[in-house]
């Protein structure tokens, strides 16, 4: 009924402290990457508040594509409420619950493969950073 709503609370909180953080960022941190002989490149990290951003965007498109499923079978309406299960006490009950567990345990996948992506994209940064490249430019 209205799990998505979850997922874009979330979305909304994880965006604003993305850009609060892009916003207060100084310099990019970088790296300086040896590559074979006396080659030296400079690489820029990755930064927390551009993980975050990819957290938003999972988080939006998660949202948008459960918001659409519930427009689809009339859960969603254009007219106030808005969502049907609002209309009467019982529904709301229903709709709440459904919030509290359906919303909250997509929310926590979502964020928990997040966390996924972040410790692949550190350890391939980590892997870079330590392994020069070869003559041919390859790892």
């Amino acid at each position: 009924m209205a799990c998505f709503l979850v997922p874009a609370a979330e979305a909304i909180v994880t965006a604003i402290a993305a850009k609060v953080m892009k916003s207060n960022k100084k310099q990019p941190e970088t790296v300086k990457v040896q590559l074979s002989g006396t080659d030296i490149e400079t690489a820029e990290k990755l930064s927390f508040s551009r993980k975050l951003k990819w957290l938003s965007n999972l988080l939006w498109g998660g949202s948008a594509l459960l918001a659409f499923e519930h427009i689809w079978h009339g859960e969603v309406v254009p007219w106030f409420p808005f969502i049907t299960a609002a209309g009467d006490p019982a529904g709301t009950a229903q709709m709440l619950n459904e919030m509290a567990t359906v919303g909250v345990a997509m929310a926590g996948l979502v964020t928990a493969v997040w966390i996924g992506i972040i410790a692949v994209a550190s350890a391939a940064e980590k892997k870079a950073i330590k392994r020069p490249l070869n003559d041919s430019g390859a790892q």
